[in-house]
């Protein structure tokens, strides 16, 4: 694991991105998973007052992608996402959703990430699996 990395050094990070345009922030990091909570508010909701999908991708996404960053070394390699499969359960219209990223699959060119979406219930809103690519630099 990065050793530099922890939760306040993540959200500096996500400065002026996607992620604080949507409102993630980062909760707990350890050595194979990776949480976070976002907002469901008119940053987040489709025309319907629900959820976007993709707001729930991005979560996903995200997560994922900051889990693969901890894991290498960013000055010799980088993580890019190959693709990303998304099963949506439940709608959720106010308060903050909560996602867990566990890597599944830590291989030298590869990453696969399990991501599960919780609403404050507990209840799960979508389940997701991010496979993201090693490369070097």
């Amino acid at each position: 694991m990065n050793t530099k990395t922890n939760i306040e050094f993540l959200q500096k990070f996500s400065k002026n991105t996607l992620m604080e345009t949507l409102g993630i922030e980062y909760t707990e990091i350890g050595k194979d998973f990776i949480c976070a909570k976002m907002p469901v508010d008119k940053r987040t909701h489709q025309p319907l007052g629900i959820l976007h999908g993709g707001a729930s991708a991005s979560l996903i996404e995200t997560l994922g992608s900051i889990g693969s960053y901890v894991l290498i070394n960013p000055k010799t390699h980088f993580a890019a996402g190959l693709e990303l499969n998304i099963n949506h359960i439940k709608s959720v219209k106010t308060g903050f959703v909560y996602g867990k990223a566990k890597i599944v699959h830590q291989g030298r060119k590869t990453h696969i990430w399990q991501v599960d979406i919780t609403n404050e219930d507990e209840k799960l809103v979508a389940t997701g699996r991010l496979t993201m690519f090693v490369g070097e630099v």
